[in-house]
């Protein structure tokens, strides 16, 4: 439509703006109004509390000026980045609170855990006791009542660093020092100051939903999930996993590297290969000696089931640990999950109409149990084979096993007890796969496992299968919830658990994943996440790759992996 020159006319700005909702709605007020204000004049605009907005394509906090009409999407709790800002916000209210009454002290926020729940241990001064872990939780709530603002300016880079380092806080000095910009955002409640990665709430008022609770060595404050988001969900026995994390711990603290500083600190000294080969050593140290458990116990089990979420590196796992029980003089067979699919037809609907494949019921479970008991029983046994084209279950190889051949099935239902509910579990051994990331910027700003993983799965698909950054963090939601319903809920049922974790790798991958995230487009949803990642490398220094091992557990995201084409497979054909 060709518009007049005439109707063109220069004019003063208005004294109000429009905000646009998703569902069409438009909602005016006064220019510079915060976007918080904007949305609680809004009735009926969402039944979980709001945590921040999508202004333009970009995150803000609900302290933001609304200085121009503007495209704005709510976030509450029940949404990823919502979640985040609730979480981070809490986490910050913790350190406040912990500041006041400890300040002598040092908190450290490690990792999460299950149902909901940051798990954090004390330095510089005894564990906490219940009472004063009861002090602590009740402060908190003081200042929730108090609704005290979460102050946000910006400072110049050394001032910060001074700050710090007059704290005593010389593990975000060391992170500090090798930040490129030379600015940095803090926070202020109270009188309590420091950095967190991301954006917070407007005022401490609207962190309600939380409760302190001893857990092992330390203590583990509690948070909605984003189904629930107003409700603490129980707290399950975590004691494998949390065993896990603080073996890893260990390892970092062997390592000389208990942050991103230091590694950074690795990196710029060259000291970077010492650091891999190091890392490297210690996970074949633990394939080797669960691959020895198994075999101290061949007589009685027969099924090694691995299970654990995308991009945990179970693939190059499997081969190792099948490399280690070769040098056992143990063959594993390798019998593949994906082959007991029922008929396409037979696959049951999500919640959205589509095929849900990772729903436990799209296996032929009585078929997988009929085969295994057949092998184990040393019976010639006629495989299933998935035509994936035709969607049809068919005739494969007859196999049967080699004495003390032993089978292993790699699959993301391996833990769940209805995979094979007629096989004793004195037969099968479950491990537990995952990366569990413990390596943080600082003692309060940890770095999701979650995100590690999503990095390595960019990284990959990309090379592997020519998506782009925007297609896999399209799908990233959808295979979380998956885990969530498939993995996680049996993680506890393993007899070990291996972290892939490596704590060179997000350097590493950097150099990767960075090019690959700033072609995200902007103004879509994806490019909102992969902002995010790009803020999380921006704090690493590269690592040359040529430094890691071609049998690394890395290598099945970054390529070159030796183990890429390693099979076993022995059968008799019928």
């Amino acid at each position: 439509m060709m518009v007049s020159k005439s109707l063109i006319n220069q004019t003063k700005a208005r004294k109000d703006v429009e905000i646009h909702l998703p569902d069409g709605r438009v909602y005016s007020g006064p220019r510079g109004t915060q976007v918080g204000v904007f949305l609680k004049a809004i009735p009926n605009l969402s039944e979980t509390p709001i945590m921040g907005a999508i202004v333009n394509g970009e995150i803000r906090e609900l302290t933001y000026p609304v200085n121009m009409d503007a495209k704005v999407q709510p976030l509450s709790m029940g949404d990823p980045d919502g979640a985040r800002i609730y979480r981070r916000s809490l986490t910050f209210l913790l350190e406040a609170a912990f500041e006041d009454l400890y300040p002598d002290a040092l908190l450290a926020v490690d990792h999460s855990v299950a149902s909901g729940g940051f798990f954090c241990q004390v330095t510089g001064r005894p564990q906490l006791s219940r009472e004063e872990l009861s002090q602590l939780e009740n402060h908190m709530r003081e200042i929730v009542e108090a609704d005290l603002p979460f102050q946000r300016f910006q400072v110049p880079l050394e001032e910060a660093i001074e700050y710090f380092r007059q704290k005593g806080q010389l593990v975000k000095v060391k992170l500090l020092h090798y930040r490129k910009k030379k600015h940095l955002v803090l926070y202020q409640l109270g009188t309590h100051r420091d950095y967190h990665h991301g954006y917070m709430v407007a005022t401490s008022g609207e962190i309600k939903w939380f409760d302190l609770v001893f857990v092992g060595d330390g203590f583990v404050i509690r948070y909605p999930r984003r189904h629930r988001p107003t409700e603490l969900l129980p707290l399950p026995d975590s004691t494998r996993l949390l065993a896990t994390f603080r073996q890893y711990g260990s390892w970092l603290e062997r390592l000389g590297i208990g942050s991103v500083g230091a590694l950074n600190d690795a990196i710029y000294t060259n000291r970077i290969s010492e650091i891999i080969l190091v890392s490297e050593a210690l996970q074949a140290q633990q394939i080797a000696e669960i691959a020895s458990e198994i075999v101290d116990q061949r007589d009685e089990k027969k099924i090694i089931l691995i299970a654990g979420p995308s991009s945990s590196g179970k693939t190059t796992f499997s081969k190792r640990l099948a490399i280690q029980l070769l040098a056992h003089g143990i063959s594993p067979f390798p019998l593949e999950l994906d082959n007991y699919f029922v008929d396409r037809e037979k696959t049951p609907l999500d919640e959205n109409g589509q095929y849900d494949y990772e729903s436990i019921a799209a296996l032929n479970t009585a078929s997988l149990g009929k085969d295994l008991n057949g092998l184990i029983r040393g019976k010639e046994v006629r495989l299933p084979w998935f035509n994936f084209k035709t969607g049809k279950s068919e005739l494969g190889d007859v196999v049967k096993l080699e004495k003390d051949q032993l089978i292993i099935l790699e699959g993301i239902h391996g833990l769940n007890p209805q995979l094979i509910p007629d096989i004793s579990s004195e037969h099968t051994f479950r491990i537990y796969v995952s990366c569990l990331t413990q390596l943080n910027l600082d003692s309060q700003n940890r770095i999701s496992t979650t995100d590690t993983r999503l990095i390595r799965r960019i990284v990959r698909d990309s090379r592997e299968r020519g998506y782009s950054a925007q297609q896999t963090i399209s799908q990233w939601e959808s295979v979380r919830r998956g885990e969530k319903r498939n993995i996680f809920p049996y993680q506890e049922h393993a007899d070990e658990m291996f972290n892939s974790a490596l704590v060179y790798e997000l350097a590493a991958l950097k150099p990767m994943a960075e090019p690959l995230l700033r072609q995200v487009p902007f103004g879509t949803s994806e490019f909102i996440e992969a902002k995010r990642l790009l803020t999380l490398l921006e704090w690493f220094l590269p690592v040359d790759t040529s430094y890691i091992p071609n049998n690394s557990i890395l290598k099945e995201f970054i390529g070159g992996s030796i183990l890429k084409d390693f099979k076993i497979w022995k059968s008799t054909s019928d």
